[in-house]
């Protein structure tokens, strides 16, 4: 699965999984066994665990949003690409994520709201397009390093 490669390794990935994850806790799993697998390839300094529990947040939290807020994962996407990983969650829904205020006109806390500025922190190259079939499909990349 993670394999090196000659070319550009902006362009090919050195492991990639795919599958729909019903539950966070699945998507965590599944970023960490493949970030994991390719770190034996690279060597143990080229992802640290800081990185790592960076990009298993930003993907939780994707997909609790696809799960709460879209009507569920319909796909979901980790391919390890150089010094990054690149995450895509897709869902049913083409509302854009937002930014919820921590409190609501009366001043009371909210529940909720924090995982898109999470995301928007912890990655970059953040990348929301509508599918054709219906959905939207969100894209970032997470620095490894």
């Amino acid at each position: 699965m993670c394999d090196t490669h000659t070319t550009d390794p902006v362009d090919e990935p050195y492991g990639t999984d795919r599958h729909r994850p019903r539950k966070p806790a699945e998507a965590r799993r599944t970023v960490e066994r493949v970030v994991t697998a390719c770190r034996g390839t690279h060597g143990p300094t080229w992802c640290d665990a800081g990185a790592l529990s960076d990009a298993v947040l930003v993907a939780s939290e994707l997909t609790t949003n696809a799960i709460l807020h879209g009507g569920g994962v319909t796909d979901f996407r980790v391919d390890v690409v150089g010094p990054e990983v690149r995450l895509s969650v897709s869902d049913r829904s083409r509302e854009l994520p937002v930014a919820v205020p921590r409190t609501d006109p009366q001043g009371r806390r909210r529940v909720g709201g924090r995982g898109w500025p999470i995301v928007c922190r912890l990655a970059r190259d953040v990348r929301v397009a509508d599918l054709p079939s219906g959905g939207k499909c969100i894209t970032v990349v997470v620095p490894l390093s």
